[in-house]
């Protein structure tokens, strides 16, 4: 569980992130969703420790990663993993050897054990036989697969996932997310997804935070925001013809 008190965020003379407080839990698939500009990614980047929080806590089940000491940082940050907007992998080397990077630069096993875990993620990813591809040889699906399998190589307590769907089509969306849902579950693990798709919301909304102009408006799940009162969060949710449909069919 990762928890969110009192947090404040701010850039020169703006003030980006106000007084959030949010719970993120274990096992669930954890969703931030708002507008753009709205301080969903600046909150991500506080998370994981990439801008430092001008005030608040983050709590890594109960340990302060804002008051930790640099070594303290380096070993929770290897609890970590990471999914990014574009993937991120390294063109020069093959779907193999992306997943087995970090076993590589942090694992302490051998490099036959290495090759080992690689492969277990891959297969459950369902990428198993594309070991030796390189990723300009693989479709843009199977390279957030790929993204996912490296994630995971070093068994995460904490995923966090940065837009995973960015350029996929509806139907491959879909994969990526029942990939990301069940791997939470099967691993147990704290996983914070930052999106704008409301198919995801719909489809894997365990937990959902939506932040607006820089404070947490509200918290809830899937069947919950479709109920919600909250007029910011409808006006966010429903601005398309297909979601105030479903929301009147719901009614």
């Amino acid at each position: 569980m990762i928890e969110i008190k009192h947090l404040y965020k701010s850039f020169e003379d703006r003030e980006v992130l106000k007084d959030i407080n949010a719970v993120f839990e274990e096992g669930k698939t954890n969703l931030i969703i708002g507008q753009s500009g709205s301080g969903k990614t600046v909150l991500m980047k506080n998370i994981v420790g990439l801008f430092e929080p001008d005030k608040g806590e983050i709590l890594y089940d109960g340990r302060d990663f804002v008051k930790m000491t640099k070594r303290e940082k380096v070993l929770i940050r290897r609890e970590m993993g990471m999914i990014f907007q574009s993937a991120a992998l390294f063109d020069s080397m093959s779907v193999l050897e992306n997943v087995m990077f970090p076993l590589d630069m942090f694992s302490d096993k051998n490099e036959a054990d290495r090759i080992k875990r690689a492969k277990f993620c891959l297969d459950r990813v369902n990428l198993a036989g594309a070991e030796e591809k390189f990723p300009g040889e693989i479709s843009g699906g199977m390279q957030k697969r790929v993204a996912i399998a490296r994630a995971i190589a070093l068994n995460p307590k904490y995923l966090f996932c940065d837009e995973p769907n960015s350029g996929l089509d509806p139907k491959t969306s879909l994969v990526i997310d029942d990939l990301i849902h069940s791997i939470t579950e099967e691993y147990k693990m704290t996983t914070i997804i930052n999106t704008h798709d409301m198919n995801s919301v719909m489809g894997i909304g365990e937990n959902i935070i939506y932040i607006c102009e820089g404070r947490m408006e509200w918290q809830g799940n899937k069947d919950q925001i479709m109920t919600s009162t909250n007029e910011r969060l409808n006006s966010f949710i429903f601005a398309s013809d297909l979601f105030r449909k479903v929301k009147e069919a719901n009614s």
